[in-house]
């Protein structure tokens, strides 16, 4: 089988847009998501449109015996994996510590923290038997800076990125390269999301200003990806022109 790469999260937002990114360049996807309807609709436009084999996978991955059971059991023909993009991820809320929901707290470690620790745990294997591999996880600007009512969220995405030093020490010996993308403001359903369905709060995040787009971490994924095997970005930041970090955005007319 030729190339492979793994996304989570693939039902929407970068997750969709780097499975399309990849199987356009002719790459075999495994896509996971917890929205079978979604994660079926891009597994038969991606085999469609690129003529590329595709392995829909509907898990939770907060769910632990879900990750494993599908993970560790892949078929042989699928267990070459090149790239592992660890995409699913979310922000629940952006209320002070002291209004903070303990439901929204728990939803976020679960899903962005030990979610990406069970998917990496059981696929890192696959790339040790292999003798290489590259783990690409989706982090934030929000790792780097901590704003206003962020509290948790920021902590989170701060684990991804230590997570991401640990995993490139650890895994040195077995030539498995790892790369953290902290995307800023990025127009995607992230903040639908936070917001819970709240269009005009959703909306109001991203005005005055141009917002990154999915395809444009597509596009950075692609890049990091597809360098030479002795090549590995270590960490990459990326934001929209109109920001500078996590806190600091040009709103203008």
């Amino acid at each position: 089988m030729d190339k492979i790469i793994l996304v989570t999260g693939a039902t929407s937002g970068f997750g969709k847009a780097i499975a399309e990114k990849f199987a356009s360049q002719g790459w075999n996807c495994i896509i996971t998501g917890r929205r079978k309807e979604r994660l079926d609709e891009l597994a038969a436009t991606l085999t469609d449109n690129y003529a590329v084999k595709v392995l829909a996978l509907h898990f939770d991955v907060q769910k632990k015996a879900e990750v494993f059971a599908a993970l560790q059991g892949l078929p042989a023909a699928w267990q070459s994996i090149d790239v592992l993009v660890n995409n699913a991820g979310l922000a629940a809320g952006r209320d002070s510590f002291d209004n903070a929901s303990l439901e929204h707290w728990e939803t976020m470690i679960d899903t962005n923290v030990k979610g990406l620790l069970y998917v990496s745990k059981a696929v890192v294997p696959y790339f040790i038997a292999a003798g290489k591999g590259h783990i690409i996880n989706l982090g934030s600007t929000a790792a780097k800076e901590v704003y206003t009512n962020g509290n948790v969220y920021c902590a989170t995405k701060s684990a991804v990125d230590a997570i991401s030093k640990a995993q490139r020490i650890d895994l040195l010996p077995h030539k498995i390269k790892v790369t953290a993308i902290h995307p800023g403001a990025a127009e995607t359903e992230f903040s639908m999301v936070r917001f819970k369905g709240d269009t005009a709060k959703a909306n109001a995040v991203y005005d005055g200003y141009e917002p990154l787009k999915a395809e444009d971490i597509a596009d950075t994924t692609w890049y990091c990806a597809s360098l030479p095997p002795h090549v590995c970005i270590n960490d990459l930041v990326i934001t929209c022109t109109a920001q500078a970090n996590s806190y600091y955005t040009y709103k203008g007319a």
